[in-house]
């Protein structure tokens, strides 16, 4: 009949009909992948933040996920057993709802696990969980659980990104790395490579104070006191007429007191107003294969005098830390053509938490005025993964203390 269609025809636009089907299909995989999993990374800090941490800024909507781990090796010395720890395994997890409003966070897993019944060995921590509202290139806000902008490891603390198998004892101890606290405040790009964050923040604890610093009074969001609040602030300056070129310097002021009563024999019963300042400056140069870092960083504690005869111990009115480091990637001299990278390093570090101690105080025949030699080797097969070696050899002005070996792996992804 006539209205009967041919066979062949039939058979023809079923074919074309399942062909755009499958291109439609393979389209809208392609789609999802892209908004999803990209296919190649760009590892690079953004906003102030690790080049894991800042891969969120760079999906064009919805999930992102990345982290970073380090497993390491350490001979203690002929007084200390050696240990194997699985240091650090992080996962980030961001959410890009639009072009302006991106939610990033950080779970980090410490120390392999948290022990059985009462052994207590590492910690599950939120080490940060923020809000991005981007608004012009000049000023942006950010609010949450965020990262207090000082020194050069506490924003940017990947394992791949710096030398040696644990960050410098500078950025640990006068710097308490990693330190986060929750706050809100502005951060943007004023004019090209300058770069700022200021927030304010609740303040530190100084009940968690001691001779060995200010590291313990760090809140991180754990059912914080907020009583007292503090300032935090950063300026960079990326310099474009000399590439490679960075200088930078960042504070941290405020009251730690946080309404707690501090009670003695010799000064009675009061609220402190334990006014805590932290000053920092940096600078890196990046050139051919070179690189260099220096950091300097003094602080100050108010009313340590009331404080140190509370706690029964002495606590410094006066801190202070400065480090210098030196690398040099060896491998376009040995294989021109790698992407590989091999660079020997050496740091030299300075650090006394009791420079200046109260009138009628224990300085603890200078037991922590201390400082370190290291030197090592960091390899990297791909970008995102580093082996590394280092020796660190401890000293303090009151006695001598234990060197130490470590070998290890860090990776990012």
């Amino acid at each position: 009949p006539a209205d009967k269609p041919a066979a062949g025809g039939s058979k023809k636009a079923k074919t074309e009909a399942e062909r755009k089907t499958d291109i439609l299909s393979a389209e809208v995989e392609k789609l999802k992948t892209q908004l999803y999993i990209p296919d190649k990374r760009e590892y690079k800090v953004q906003y102030g933040y690790g080049p894991a941490a800042s891969e969120i800024y760079r999906v064009n909507q919805g999930l992102s996920i990345g982290g970073y781990g380090e497993w390491v090796y350490s001979d203690n010395g002929k007084d200390a057993k050696s240990t194997a720890d699985n240091v650090r395994a992080v996962i980030y997890a961001g959410y890009k709802f639009n072009d302006w409003i991106i939610l990033n966070n950080e779970f980090e897993f410490e120390h392999g696990t948290t022990g059985e019944g009462a052994e207590e060995k590492g910690e599950v921590s939120v080490e940060f969980s923020y809000l991005d509202f981007l608004l012009k290139d000049y000023a942006n806000v950010r609010a949450g659980l965020t990262l207090v902008p000082m020194g050069f490891i506490n924003e940017i603390h990947e394992g791949p990104t710096y030398h040696g198998n644990y960050r410098p004892q500078v950025e640990r101890v006068i710097i308490p790395t990693t330190w986060r606290e929750i706050g809100a405040g502005l951060f943007g790009e004023l004019a090209p490579g300058l770069q700022y964050r200021m927030y304010a923040m609740n303040g530190l604890n100084a009940e968690g104070f001691s001779s060995e610093g200010i590291r313990e009074g760090r809140q991180s969001a754990s059912k914080a006191i907020a009583e007292d609040f503090a300032f935090a602030g950063r300026i960079d300056y990326d310099m474009p007429f000399a590439p490679g070129l960075l200088a930078g310097a960042s504070a941290w002021v405020g009251n730690s007191g946080q309404g707690f009563e501090y009670a003695s024999p010799e000064f009675g019963a009061q609220r402190l107003n334990v006014l805590t300042q932290l000053y920092e400056g940096h600078v890196q140069w990046r050139w051919q294969g070179l690189e260099m870092r220096a950091l300097g960083a003094v602080g100050s504690i108010g009313n340590a005098a009331q404080l140190s005869a509370a706690k029964g111990e002495t606590i410094g009115s006066q801190n202070y830390g400065w480090y210098t480091e030196a690398a040099y990637n060896l491998m376009p001299w040995l294989w021109a053509d790698s992407t590989q990278y091999i660079a020997p390093f050496f740091r030299y570090e300075r650090y006394n938490t009791l420079a200046s101690v109260p009138n009628g105080f224990d300085d603890y025949d200078g037991l922590y005025d201390q400082w370190i030699y290291q030197g090592g080797l960091t390899y990297k097969p791909i970008e995102n993964v580093a082996v590394k070696f280092d020796y660190r050899n401890f000293n303090s002005a009151a006695r001598s203390l234990p060197d130490q070996y470590n070998l290890g792996i860090a990776f990012m992804y």
